[in-house]
């Protein structure tokens, strides 16, 4: 058994089997995994909010989608995994208050969602699990000598993708 490694919101991190990464408290949040198989490396980010482009200064590339998986990509490519077995999964974008009248517009995990398979496809990695949506958080765990991605929520079945 490895360490198990704490990703905080708006972080990034990466390992190498045997370790874990581990990210809290998904809502609307997405937590958005890579992992190569053969290699057995891994990363998670666990970003806020899909777009950077409305900001002059992101100081925290982690906090957006569009640039936290870009640099995701970027760590565990020199780390040493291979882009072309690369495969991702992601998890919570939850809608955690209802509110008549919302449009997806203003659901930001569904944006949050669509941004991951947005920009997975431009980096033509594909997303080959997902447990997202709903009304409820989620904690997610990555363990890199296996590749699975453990989903637990409060009242719930652990689920693995």
């Amino acid at each position: 058994m490895g360490e198990v490694i704490k990703v905080g919101m708006a972080d990034l991190k990466t390992a190498k089997a045997p370790n874990t990464l581990t990210t809290l408290g998904l809502g609307s949040c997405i937590g958005l995994t890579l992992y190569d198989p053969v290699t057995k490396i891994g990363g998670l980010v666990h970003y806020m909010l899909p777009d950077s482009t409305k900001l002059k200064n992101n100081t925290n590339i982690a906090k957006f989608g569009d640039t936290g998986i870009r640099e995701l990509l970027r760590q565990v490519l020199a780390l040493g995994a291979n882009q072309r077995r690369l495969v991702a999964k992601i998890a919570g974008g939850a809608c955690m208050f209802e509110m008549s009248g919302l449009s997806s517009v203003g659901n930001v995990g569904a944006r949050n969602a669509e941004e991951a398979k947005i920009i997975l496809k431009e980096l033509r990695i594909p997303l080959i699990a997902e447990d997202t949506g709903l009304n409820y958080g989620r904690t997610v765990e990555l363990d890199c000598e296996t590749g699975d991605f453990r989903i637990k929520s409060v009242g719930k079945e652990i689920k693995v993708i």
